[in-house]
């Protein structure tokens, strides 16, 4: 196959003038046939005014490049969509197959011979690896770091945990408009993403313990010389991919046990739930289906280890002070295949075996001492669920996990906004609150509304959590004893559509169960009635793609025509 400049020739019915025509416009720009003969580095560049996660992306292209070339190799920057999640309108997430589908049509359309993907924010890397699962040439990633926590009155503060804590305590009347003010200039007091183990977080994690960035690029801070050097370094590594012929891709790298890997990880770290969603579209685009039971048992038999919120108490910064992911892996080696390839060249065990105890450290904890004897995820099924649902167990109230309570419910996002602060609103501490119609095609967009806010009677009151059911998603960085994904959802025809206010749901986590109290002659007789209600189909343009072609969350929620045409059906 050719390579470098020679590589994917525009089709003019003549290659010798294509490659002519090629060297002489990107000659313009001042390269020299030397440099234009060299191996191709793409680097993906996701900076953008609106996305303060990415602001050290420019300066990591930079570092990115010089080590290309220190190797040999001719760096080429190119633009990808850049999504930040609380700047993309409806929701970052409606975005993530856009980014993937533009990215991997970039990556095949330029002439690179390898790809660094640098990217941050939470639905970023999804979509980057998604991307790199579909393309034919290798690729590394280079995730752009937490940020620096922040201080308030004594208290470390870190987006975005603390975002709804205190939040929380604003509409519940605990806080004034001037401190919540002061709180809102201090949350986020650097560039990079949420410094807590929200999605960004665990999705940085498992990039690195699927083998597919360096060693600790997970985890540096976005604002400390260590992640330039990790950028370098990155590209050096880029620069022999481009230049090796046999040199793996994402597919090859992501083999099912590096897959089962990530689910080890992502139980002992306190990850995020978006984890499965995303996983589960990675998956697809490799012939798999993310295996859900899998995910469940190691829930159970592996504890929470990471002493981070919204789990823990603590912070990104001190997770990577703490040996970072090369440190959780040791912690949970019985479970991890050391033989797992990596894209730098070594393997998963080979990285175990070269870290160094940090003495006296508590943030990651053994198997032995655990922070909470559950994993953080439990995989529920039941009436309500009979494609399956997710909670975050290790962030819920422990004497939540069994209840039975009435269902008040949101027939929609906007229902639940104009409803939820009403004085009138007939709630009470012990009810259960369901959204429904605010999954993928409902929403549309399947947004981070699951995180019902608690109403503001009962704040004022002093609750801070009650049992909340929908089939949208939650932030990484959210809290509370919340069901979420569930599948299939009110607008595809999901027993969510007959729950109806006053009706008794039962939850059971250690049952792993969701069930809608009531005879099943009434269930079938409701279910009957049910009529499919997604969001009225756009006429045009990606919102007609996305209404038309989006899959469940318990399948990614990517679209049907971008998983592999070999998926596996276990």
């Amino acid at each position: 196959m050719s390579n470098g400049l020679r590589r994917k020739l525009t089709s003019y019915g003549d290659q010798g003038f294509s490659l002519f025509l090629r060297k002489a416009f990107i000659k313009a720009m001042g390269y020299s046939d030397d440099a234009l003969d060299r191996p191709i580095v793409g680097i993906a560049n996701t900076y953008s005014d609106f996305n303060p996660c990415h602001g050290n992306v420019p300066q990591l292209i930079e570092a990115t490049k010089r080590g290309v070339m220190l190797t040999g190799a001719m760096p080429m920057v190119f633009p990808t969509i850049s999504i930040h999640e609380s700047f993309a309108s409806p929701t970052s997430m409606y975005l993530r197959n856009l980014m993937a589908m533009e990215t991997e049509e970039m990556i095949r359309a330029q002439p690179m011979d390898a790809v660094v993907l640098i990217g941050g924010c939470d639905k970023t890397l999804p979509a980057q690896i998604m991307a790199a699962a579909s393309s034919e040439i290798p690729a590394i990633f280079l995730p752009t770091g937490p940020m620096a926590v922040g201080h308030h009155k004594g208290e470390r503060l870190g987006a975005c945990t603390d975002c709804r804590r205190f939040w929380g305590r604003f509409r519940a009347g605990e806080i004034d408009e001037a401190e919540i003010a002061d709180v809102n200039n201090k949350l986020a007091s650097s560039i990079g993403t949420c410094t807590v183990m929200g999605t960004a977080s665990t999705m940085a994690n498992l990039t690195e313990v699927m083998g597919l960035c360096l060693p600790r690029a997970a985890s540096a801070p976005a604002v400390e010389s260590e992640r330039v050097r990790l950028a370098e370094e990155t590209g050096r590594v880029a620069a022999r991919l481009a230049m090796d012929e046999a040199a793996p891709t994402v597919r090859d790298i992501l083999t099912p046990q590096a897959i089962r890997n990530g689910l080890v990880a992502l139980q002992a770290m306190g990850g995020s739930t978006n984890a499965v969603v995303h996983l589960a579209a990675i998956t697809g685009r490799l012939g798999l289906r993310l295996d859900m039971a899998e995910l469940d048992r190691l829930g159970r038999s592996i504890p929470l280890l990471v002493d981070l919120q919204p789990s823990g108490q603590h912070y990104m910064e001190q997770f990577h002070e703490a040996g970072g992911v090369p440190a959780l892996l040791k912690a949970v080696r019985h479970e991890i295949d050391g033989s797992a390839p990596t894209v730098h060249g070594r393997t998963i065990g080979e990285i175990i075996d070269a870290v160094i105890d940090g003495p006296g450290q508590t943030i990651i904890r053994t198997v032995e001492k655990p922070l909470k004897p559950i994993g953080t995820i439990a995989v529920l099924h039941g009436n309500l669920a009979p494609r399956g649902a997710v909670i975050k167990q290790s962030a819920a109230s422990k004497d939540l996990l069994q209840h039975i309570g009435r269902a008040v419910v949101f027939d929609s996002v906007e229902d639940m906004t104009l409803r939820i602060d009403s004085d009138d609103l007939d709630v009470h501490p012990d009810d259960v609150l369901v959204l429904r119609n605010a999954g993928p095609k409902g929403a549309p967009g399947m947004p981070e509304a699951g995180y019902l806010p608690i109403p503001r009677k009962l704040a004022r009151q002093g609750v801070k959590d009650m049992v909340r059911i929908s089939d949208a998603r939650m932030s990484g960085t959210a809290f509370g004893t919340i069901i979420l994904h569930i599948a299939p959802e009110a607008a595809d025809g999901g027993p969510l559509a007959i729950v109806r206010t006053g009706d008794r749901i039962r939850l059971d986590v250690e049952g792993r169960r969701i069930d809608l109290d009531i005879e099943q002659a009434e269930f079938d007789r409701r279910m009957l009635d049910v009529v499919n209600r997604p969001s009225p189909a756009p006429a045009r343009g990606y919102a007609k793609l996305y209404q038309e072609r989006v899959l469940q969350a318990d399948e990614g929620a990517d679209f049907d025509f971008l998983q592999s045409e070999e998926l596996d059906a276990r």
